[in-house]
C-alpha cells in the first residue's frame, strides 16, 4: 500500500472514530447526564388507551425533546413493547434511564386521593374519576346497579355510606372492582367494635347512622353544634314522631339552592320528605363525615324536639322542648329573614 493510500485510509478511520465518539458521547448524554431542567416533580399519566408513541408524546410536554432520543432508543435496543398504565414522577435528580426504566416496569408513584362536601352518587363519580384512570361512568354504572351494591351489602340508595371521606393512597391505576375492594377494607377499618357498639346502643346500624349523619350535617355546619341536632333528632325518633328535616326536602326535590321551604314544597311526594314520613329517608342525603357519624355516636343527651336557625345567621340554632316555643324561635327567624328579603 503506497503512502496516500495509507494516509487516506487513516484518515478514513480517524473520521470513525472520531464519529464514533461524538455518536458515543451524544448517546451517552441522553441516556445518562441528569439534563431535566424542572424545578419541581412532574408526572406523566399512561392510560390504557396510550402506546409507545403517545407515551413519547406526553414525555415531550415534560422533559426537553433532545433528550426523548435517549428514550426512544432504550426503548428500541430493549424491545420496549408493553405500555404499563400508571402514574409516573419524573424530578430533576433523574436521567433517561430512570425513566425509562421507571416506566417500562410500571414503578410508579401512588396519589392521595381524597373526597368530602359530596351530596350525591354522581357528584362521588365524577370526583373519583377526576382522581384516578377509572372513568367517572366506571364507578357511576356500579353505584346504581342493584345487584353489585347488593353484593357489597348495601342498595343504591344506601350504598354512599360505604365511603369515608379521608385521604387514601393507591396507585391512579387502579380498578373500579379494586377500588370498592379498598373501599370496603377502609370501611371496616372504620367500624370499630366501639363505633359498632354505640350504634347498637342507639338503636341504629351503620347506614343508619351514616343517614342520620348526612342530614345533621345538611342542618349545621359548626361542628360543636353537630352533636346537638343528632340528639334532636335521635330523640325524635325514640318518641316516634317525624323528623321534619329541612334538608330531606331540598334532596328530595334536587334543589339545594333554596334558602326557604315553603308549604308548597312539603307536599312532594318522595320516600326523602320527611314531613310526611316517619322515620329515616331511605338513605343518606350526603356522604357524611368523620366528625358527621361521631357526633352521632357521640350525640347530647338533652330534652329538645324542635329547632330553628339563629336569627343572627351565625349558621347555628335555638332549640326548643315545646312546640310553643319553637313558634316563638321561627318567627324570630322569619323577621330576619323578610327584614333580608331572602324568599
Amino acid at each position: 500500500m503506497n503512502k496516500k493510500k495509507r494516509n487516506i485510509l487513516l484518515s478514513v478511520i480517524g473520521c470513525l472514530i472520531i464519529l464514533a465518539i461524538i455518536t458515543g458521547g451524544i448517546v451517552y448524554h441522553s441516556i445518562f447526564s441528569k439534563s431535566f431542567r424542572m424545578t419541581e416533580t412532574a408526572y406523566v399519566y399512561i392510560d390504557r388507551d396510550d402506546n409507545i408513541d403517545s407515551v413519547l408524546y406526553k414525555l415531550e410536554k415534560i422533559i426537553a425533546p433532545v433528550s426523548i432520543k435517549g428514550f426512544q432508543w432504550l426503548a428500541q435496543y430493549n424491545g420496549y413493547k408493553q405500555v404499563r398504565t400508571g402514574r409516573y414522577a419524573i424530578s430533576s435528580s433523574d436521567n433517561m434511564l430512570d425513566v425509562y426504566l421507571r416506566i417500562s416496569r410500571g414503578h410508579q408513584t401512588p396519589i392521595n386521593l381524597s373526597f368530602n362536601n359530596i351530596r350525591t352518587r354522581e357528584q362521588f363519580a365524577q370526583r373519583i374519576g377526576s382522581q384516578l384512570m377509572i372513568d367517572s361512568a366506571e364507578i357511576a354504572d356500579r353505584l346504581s346497579d342493584s345487584a353489585f351494591c347488593a353484593r357489597l351489602g348495601y342498595r343504591p340508595e344506601t350504598i354512599v355510606s360505604l365511603f369515608i371521606p379521608n385521604t387514601y393512597e393507591m396507585y391512579w391505576n387502579i380498578s373500579a372492582d379494586e377500588f370498592f375492594e379498598r373501599m370496603q377494607k377502609e370501611h371496616g377499618k372504620f367500624w370499630t367494635k366501639e363505633r359498632l357498639d354505640k350504634a347498637q346502643a342507639i338503636g341504629l346500624t351503620p347506614e343508619e347512622v351514616s343517614t342520620l349523619a348526612s342530614i345533621v350535617e345538611e342542618e349545621t355546619n359548626n361542628n360543636a353544634e353537630k352533636p346537638m341536632v343528632a340528639g334532636l333528632y335521635i330523640n325524635r325518633l325514640h318518641k316516634g314522631m317525624p323528623l321534619q328535616a329541612d334538608p330531606t326536602i331540598k334532596f328530595a326535590l334536587q334543589d339545594f339552592s333554596l334558602k326557604r321551604i315553603y308549604g308548597i314544597h312539603l307536599n312532594i311526594n318522595s320516600p326523602y320528605n320527611t314531613y310526611k314520613n316517619q322515620g329515616l329517608p331511605p338513605g343518606p342525603i350526603r356522604i357524611p363525615s368523620i366528625k358527621g357519624i361521631d357526633s352521632v355516636l357521640n350525640y347530647t343527651h338533652h330534652p329538645y324536639i324542635y329547632m330553628c336557625a339563629k336569627e343572627d345567621f351565625s349558621g347555628t340554632h335555638n332549640f326548643a322542648k315545646t312546640y310553643a316555643e319553637h313558634q316563638v324561635n321561627a318567627r324570630k327567624y322569619q323577621r330576619a329573614l323578610n327584614k333580608k328579603k331572602i324568599f
